[in-house]
């Protein structure tokens, strides 16, 4: 629970504060004071009658009521301390920073389990322990630095690791970030990310509260949770970037099927921010980049699509004084997807008329190295008001040593004021112009020092779907069906070819015509009567390929009876299966149940493009239309599932419609831990299940 003494108490207590700045305990005294804090602030220390200029109590019996307290003692102190601090002292929010708790050892796990039955008992807010504590505009509570810029609407930042939290916001300060918030949750035995998440969604308020929130995960405790306060938030007009560290210790996992490979802990992790809309990043550069972009684009109205998928922005001007941060910027957004499109014209020969001979017009525009802070005001004009054909301007000045750089960032102060078009500047000159660059940044705004960064992090903006609608798609899926089917399985384990084609026909997935028979004469009717060619695959192995159990291109009964009589010989056959031979371009989809998180669905195509290139996508079922269509438009390879190159491509639509068809029925069926199409074929406009394997387990 959070409750208002955590965030705005009007008195706290430092158990274990000291006068030494250099230990926590003396650390966070100094923030506090330093913060501003306009309560009352209480130090217990047994050795010691003044700290920091505040008279001390020498144990905690000797407190008046106190709101919140914050302990910096060694763990097995802190279950008493709480205990008699809550019962006889009236604090209702702890924040332990202390550690030794579950971390580490058993013993310190029961450490917390005291505490934390205290707390409920009492209704107190926890946070912590083993944590960096809690900064916001009211209290200061944390031990370390930086303490970044504070602004009632600057980013909210919470993070599950206090010392990646330190060099996250190290990372932010040096880009002239600002922030609302820094929570540092560590253990989060009481209140974790997706508690605080709740709690900013369930209090929001438009008008007045931050818009942007950024996300240090090292452990997801509630999918569902994460999934629905996020989405809500996003839906209401804020933006949530995050990392997700530690997402591949499954990944060498051995799995019975390709799709056992593939979908790791990421893939779930990677599933639930897309059906989220929260931006994906993957290093602190990254998050605090996409934090500044984020500050650079206009509001998002409640209800409305995010920006971050809106396709008017997408197209970009450059403005440069150095040619070759222009080019790898440039090269950069088209590599991700983004356009830097060509000025010519007559617009273009006037601003070339208006800069210094040599100066180049076409995007990027150079103005030169010699290019004056009037010549820079000049390009960004045209940006703004005669070249339509681009979304927002990026402006790339460090310092040639030939302009005062504090009159260019004045000009560039006000630009960024004036225009309607988002203006991300760039500014690579940190150590050659740190008070200019300096005094830019108290001004508000913020400085991208990396260009590529920048580039690499508004394609991953621009990629990130908008939330899912919770909305499940049933038309066409026979679920009570569906549920008789798997009642029927009596073991657990992959289910036979029959058992397969019957969950697939409940949920209107299209399979090729196919018999599965231990009975020659059977096959050879059936293949009589579809027409040959036909394929034979063994029935029972569970690789048939590894074992010689596939046989294609059958043109003959005697051919056909001639593998029969192959493949009953093998290991483990029972049966032979013979289909239909197809031609066409291979598909796959498959799913994996992952604990906590549900059935984590894949497309791709097939083939050496899911088993070697590994190229997936991956979806949280149960996925809506737009989300299987966005699954697909990320993949890699979807110039060929387009058509490219004079060949034709699918049936789109329907490989989307498959996708919502099979998420919905692993919906209702989630003793289904493992499903494999591959191939899925596609030709013209059929697309059909060629290949399908399905692990059941609902005996455990």
């Amino acid at each position: 629970m959070i409750n208002k003494q955590l965030l705005q108490p009007e008195s706290i207590v430092i158990i274990g504060g000291s006068n030494n700045y250099h230990k926590p305990g003396g650390a966070i005294v100094r923030n506090i004071l330093n913060g501003g804090y306009n309560g009352t602030l209480r130090i217990v220390n047994p050795k010691e009658d003044e700290i920091q200029g505040i008279k001390v109590f020498h144990d905690i019996s000797e407190l008046p009521p106190t709101e919140l307290a914050v302990l910096v003692i060694p763990a097995p102190m802190c279950p008493n301390t709480v205990k008699v601090l809550a019962e006889t002292k009236e604090v209702k929010a702890f924040i332990i920073i202390s550690a030794g708790f579950g971390e580490e050892t058993e013993d310190g796990a029961k450490l917390e389990e005291e505490i934390l039955e205290t707390c409920r008992k009492h209704d107190c807010a926890l946070i912590g322990p083993n944590c960096i504590g809690l900064l916001n505009n009211h209290h200061h509570s944390v031990f370390t630095k930086p303490i970044p810029q504070l602004n009632p609407r600057g980013v909210d930042f919470i993070s599950g690791s206090g010392a990646t939290a330190v060099f996250i916001l190290e990372s932010a300060v040096m880009k002239g970030l600002q922030f609302n918030s820094v929570w540092s949750i560590g253990n989060g035995k009481q209140i974790g990310i997706e508690d605080v998440l709740q709690y900013m969604d369930e209090n929001f308020n438009p008008e007045t509260d931050p818009t942007i929130k950024l996300l240090y995960i090292e452990n997801i405790s509630n999918p569902d949770k994460l999934l629905f306060h996020a989405s809500s938030l996003i839906r209401k007009g804020c933006r949530i970037a995050a990392i997700k560290s530690g997402s591949s210790e499954s990944g060498s996992r051995a799995a019975s099927s390709h799709t056992g490979a593939i979908a790791t802990s990421d893939s779930a992790v990677e599933a639930l921010f897309r059906k989220a809309g929260i931006v994906r990043c993957f290093s602190r550069e990254e998050l605090t980049t996409v934090g500044c972009i984020f500050t650079c684009l206009p509001p998002i109205t409640s209800q409305s699509s995010p920006l971050t998928t809106e396709p008017t922005l997408s197209r970009f001007a450059i403005v440069t004084h150095a040619g070759g941060p222009g080019v790898m910027l440039t090269d950069a957004l088209s590599k991700g997807g983004l356009q830097v499109p060509q000025f010519t014209g007559e617009a273009a020969e006037e601003l070339k008329s208006k800069l210094y001979p040599g100066a180049s017009v076409a995007n990027p525009i150079d103005i030169l190295a010699t290019g004056t802070p009037e010549h820079l005001a000049t390009a960004i004009d045209y940006c703004e008001n005669r070249f339509d054909e681009v979304d927002a301007i990026m402006v790339i000045f460090g310092t040639p040593g030939l302009v005062k750089l504090f009159e260019t960032y004045d000009v560039l102060h006000k630009k960024i004021l004036e225009c309607k078009k988002p203006i991300f500047p760039i500014l690579p000159c940190l150590h050659t112009a740190g008070p200019e660059v300096a005094e830019f940044l108290k001004k508000g705004h913020v400085n991208f020092s990396d260009e590529v960064t920048l580039a690499v992090s508004l394609s991953r903006i621009i990629s990130t779907p908008n939330p899912a609608r919770p909305e499940i798609e049933l038309f066409g899926v026979d679920v009570p069906r569906i549920r008789d089917i798997i009642s029927s399985v009596e073991n657990d384990g992959f289910v036979e070819p029959n058992i397969v084609r019957q969950l697939f026909e409940s949920a209107g997935i299209p399979m090729v015509p196919e018999k599965v028979s231990n009975d020659k004469q059977q096959l050879v009717e059936f293949a009589e009567k579809t027409g040959y060619p036909v394929v034979a695959k063994v029935v029972g192995p569970l690789h048939k390929s590894d074992v010689g159990g596939v046989a294609l291109n059958i043109r003959s009964a005697e051919h056909l009876a001639l593998e029969f009589d192959r493949m009953m010989k093998i290991e483990g056959a029972h049966s032979v299966m013979v289909q239909k031979m197809l031609r066409g371009k291979e598909l796959f989809i498959g799913a994996k149940y992952e604990t906590r998180f549900g059935h984590v669905v894949l497309c791709g195509m097939g083939g050496i493009f899911v088993e070697v290139l590994k190229d997936v996508s991956s979806g949280l079922a149960p996925l809506s239309y737009e989300e299987a269509s966005s699954m697909i438009h990320s993949l890699r390879a979807y110039k060929i599932i387009r058509g490219t190159r004079g060949q034709q491509g699918i049936n789109e639509k329907k490989y989307t419609e498959i996708i919502v068809r099979l998420s919905t029925l692993l919906r209702f069926a989630t003793e289904i831990k493992e499903l494999d199409i591959n191939p899925l074929l596609a030709d013209g406009d059929d697309i059909v299940a060629v290949d399908a394997r399905i692990r059941i387990e609902k005996n455990k």
